[in-house]
């Protein structure tokens, strides 16, 4: 399928080609043709899939094919969860609309009121929007929701997992003149989502659109087994120190465990860059920008911290903490091997990580290669437990055993005492014998 198979406009259409876009992705191709009849959306799709451009350009086409008859307020709302996603949502649509009457802005936090201004007083088509910064506004009858016809939730997992539930049900409730609702998140799953989706839309069309497998073998994905936290150190210092990885992201579980590696890296004469929860929003944009003019080749960064962000050309992922879920994990190593390039992903594992790696391999559906530096080899052997129980029940099918006889009851039940049957065989002899003698 082609993108003017989808009947977009040509203005729309020269944007996607400026773009570089070629072809539609799969939740490209399953949402655009539903979401430009009016319906309600609500899609699995991963980072890396065009999502953003899925709800983006149906989005655009109602605006042109229905063009507004006077200045007014946003006439559509994309909440997202982060400033960095919402940032990079606002640069893709401006980009896509470039050659169209439509006007894009963004809400967010950590920016000056100035700056937000077009998308609070002057007429405004599309805004994008971080739910806490939107509803202050709101609360502050500075935004005007009742011209909204199209609200699309980005990451909605990702919004309940921060506590964003209560501002996003109140925003829709102030966009309750909506025509079309689309809800799009990394997975559907959870009582918590279902719960949140069944409120919200009406009616929705389901799409669940997994990277294409050629898409996934981009990312070679590696584990390197470590006996302890001094060893894991050794082995991520090498690795970092070779050729091949020149852009890379490391993931790490808490701020402590962030403080501690980037004071370790820096000890070590490694420079770096570093992203954790609650920072400052200038810092933020200090440390992404550093990274992502090559000051600084190593961003290590926690989860809460790096979502949403979209950084190039990133060449390796280490997960020196292994994440708290499958789901997690697929995100993390999805900011590598972008835009159809290569990556890898490299996880340094220790005992009590070897649950949650195979807990991904099974998610996944792919087994990770494993690789040791010949000179920190493992001492304690740590890869064999992963496959313990594998090896445990090989074995148990390899013994020969004879099966356990089967003792039924009632020939062990008069074991010791005389065989009655024959003894009473041979009193009957005994008197056949005496009849016949008389």
């Amino acid at each position: 399928m082609s993108f003017e198979s989808l009947e977009l406009d040509p203005v729309l259409l020269q944007a996607v080609e400026e773009l570089g876009f070629t072809r539609p992705t799969t939740i490209q191709t399953q949402v655009i043709p539903v979401a430009m009849e009016g319906r309600d959306i609500m899609a699995s799709a991963p980072t890396g899939t065009g999502k953003t451009a899925a709800f983006l350009l149906p989005m655009m086409q109602h605006m042109i094919d229905f063009p507004r008859r006077k200045p007014g307020p946003a006439r559509a709302l994309i909440l997202t969860p982060t400033r960095e996603l919402a940032l990079q949502i606002t640069e893709q649509a401006e980009a896509l609309a470039a050659h169209t009457f439509l006007k894009v802005a963004s809400i967010i936090g950590g920016v000056a009121e100035e700056t937000q201004l077009p998308a609070l007083e002057k007429t405004v088509d599309i805004v994008i929007a971080t739910p806490g910064r939107l509803m202050q506004y709101i609360e502050d009858e500075r935004f005007d929701s009742r011209d909204i016809e199209v609200l699309v939730l980005d990451e909605a997992d990702r919004m309940l997992d921060m506590g964003f539930i209560g501002d996003v049900d109140r925003i829709a409730a102030e966009a309750r003149w909506r025509k079309q609702t689309m809800l799009f998140s990394a997975t559907l799953e959870g009582a918590g989502l279902k719960s949140f989706s069944e409120d919200l839309l009406k009616d929705p069309a389901e799409f669940y659109a997994e990277p294409p497998r050629s898409e996934r073998k981009k990312i070679q994905q590696l584990v390197y087994f470590a006996d302890t936290a001094e060893h894991k150190f050794k082995i991520l210092k090498h690795l970092l120190q070779q050729e091949e990885v020149q852009r890379s992201i490391i993931f790490v579980k808490t701020r402590e465990r962030l403080a501690e590696l980037v004071s370790q890296l820096q000890g070590s004469g490694i420079d770096c860059a570093w992203l954790r929860g609650e920072m400052e929003q200038e810092k933020r944009v200090e440390a992404l920008q550093r990274f992502r003019s090559g000051k600084v080749t190593i961003l290590v960064a926690t989860d809460v911290a790096a979502r949403g962000i979209d950084l190039p050309d990133v060449s390796h992922v280490f997960n020196y903490d292994m994440p708290r879920s499958a789901d997690t994990y697929v995100h993390r190593i999805g900011r590598t091997g972008r835009a159809g390039k290569k990556g890898c992903a490299i996880n340094l594992v220790e005992a009590h990580d070897v649950g949650m790696m195979e807990r991904v391999e099974r998610y996944t559906e792919e087994k990770m290669m494993r690789r040791v530096v010949d000179s920190m080899r493992p001492q304690h052997k740590i890869s064999k437990v992963a496959t313990k129980k594998k090896e445990k029940k090989d074995e148990e099918k390899k013994t020969d055993k004879k099966p356990k006889e089967k003792i039924r009851h009632r020939v062990t039940k008069n074991k010791g005492k005389p065989d009655w049957a024959k003894k009473h065989a041979e009193k009957a002899a005994k008197v056949a014998a005496k009849d016949e003698a008389k």
